[in-house]
């Protein structure tokens, strides 16, 4: 595999995230939700750099099953969410692509009671977006390309990996 972004650059990104995250709620209490599973490694990083007071919860929306990469009906789970009524959400996702996920999860967020919804993604791939969607911070923006590592997995495998790296066509999927 081809590394893209080396772990120790996550790191240092991350870390800026946290403080530019900080800045921008000065103070306020916020809740960071978490869209699993992909963004679990990111998640746990970042919250331990916000200097603000913190509730944490999680939610899946998976929309892709088993080895596909094509899209099916989006899923929103939030049963591992705290109550979310009129508290400020920072929602965290793993890579911004079509835009169609986080939409509907922001959407689903603010009729539970949200006052209001930030967003930050680690990833923010180039033209693939369908959907009108500009996120609140952004780790990093890449090609159009299949990455795996760093909490981003193929079929749920290379999760685990530090770095985030580019799957190829010809390795095993």
């Amino acid at each position: 595999m081809e590394i893209l972004i080396p772990a120790e650059r996550i790191q240092s990104r991350v870390a800026e995230m946290a403080t530019d995250i900080a800045r921008v709620y000065n103070g306020k209490p916020v809740t960071v939700v978490g869209i699993l599973t992909g963004c679990l490694m990111f998640t746990a990083d970042l919250i331990r750099r916000i200097d603000l007071p913190l509730r944490v919860g999680f939610l899946t929306a998976s929309s892709y099953r088993g080895p596909t990469t094509v899209a099916s009906k989006l899923i929103i789970r939030d049963d591992l969410l705290p109550d979310i009524s009129g508290r400020h959400i920072l929602l965290l996702d793993d890579i911004l692509d079509t835009g169609k996920t986080l939409t509907r999860v922001v959407a689903h967020l603010i009729d539970r009671g949200a006052e209001a919804v930030k967003v930050a993604v680690l990833l923010r791939k180039i033209g693939r977006q369908e959907v009108p969607f500009e996120p609140d911070f952004v780790g990093f923006t890449i090609p159009d390309q299949f990455v795996v590592g760093y909490g981003l997995d193929f079929n749920d495998e290379y999760r685990h990996l530090p770095d985030i790296a580019v799957l190829q066509a010809s390795e095993p999927r």
